[in-house]
């Protein structure tokens, strides 16, 4: 199989990432829709689609504002303004999806933590994504630095390159399975798993954006590092409380 791959079906050719796109949609609310019926939820019908629309229009705007700092510059014609529009990365769509949510619930003062019903729906569509960027190759901003290591794939250019898109499916994979068992077997604070899902997200992706050969900077960081980091700050209280935890765990031992 070449990369990137574009299967041929009576004579034309198939957007193989668009397709996924629609997939992740479309599996990931079917997995919420699933989880909605079989757990308990302690916020009404009402509030959670206050909530959902919420979260549909902050990931909008997040996904397309973050997308642009990626490479932020304009030209002022039609056509650029049309690719700045399709544009979109999943870190501004969970992060602007976050704020969407946070308003949502401001509004309808709604007090209980509602991401954890989002969580592994989420993590299945990103997944399925992932696979549509790396079949994408070097059409999709998901590619790494050339490398001579044996990890290397050539993803389109003729040059082995880090397959970023790769190494995060296995990522998401254990991700994935590991914030199951603890739903299922631990008793979680509600919320809970929402801000595990984000912390880990956001730190494998601060981590990996180092491999990704990014053109703008600011102090030596991408924009989506620095999106890392205001996530990080948003989950200080969290990420103090269990660093803290682990402390003493390790201390005990």
């Amino acid at each position: 199989m070449n990369i990137p791959f574009e299967p041929q079906v009576f004579g034309t050719s198939v957007n193989v990432h668009l397709l996924l796109e629609y997939l992740a949609f479309f599996i990931g609310f079917r997995y919420y829709l699933y989880l909605k019926r079989t757990k308990s939820d302690a916020i009404t019908g009402k509030n959670r689609l206050s909530i959902l629309l919420g979260a549909i229009v902050g990931a909008f705007i997040g996904s397309r504002f973050f997308a642009f700092l990626e490479n932020p510059v304009f030209h002022f014609s039609s056509d650029h303004l049309i690719r700045i529009l399709n544009a979109k990365t999943i870190m501004g769509g969970l992060f602007g999806g976050l704020i969407g949510v946070e308003l949502a619930k401001k509004i309808i003062r709604e007090k209980e933590s509602s991401g954890d019903l989002f969580t592994l729906p989420l993590i299945l569509g990103i997944f399925i994504g992932r696979i549509g960027c790396f079949l994408s190759g070097i059409r999709e901003f998901t590619y790494g630095k050339p490398t001579s290591l044996f990890l290397g794939i050539n993803l389109g250019d003729g040059i082995k390159r880090h397959p970023i898109a790769l190494y995060e499916l296995f990522f998401l994979a254990g991700l994935f399975w590991l914030l199951k068992y603890l739903w299922e077997n631990k008793k979680l604070e509600n919320g809970t798993l929402f801000k595990f899902f984000m912390i880990a997200y956001f730190s494998w992706r601060f981590a990996v954006e180092f491999l990704k050969p990014n053109t703008f900077f600011i102090s030596g960081l991408s924009s989506i590092q620095w999106l890392c980091i205001i996530c990080f700050l948003y989950y200080s209280k969290t990420l103090k409380k269990y660093v803290v935890y682990a402390c003493q765990k390790i201390y005990l031992l």
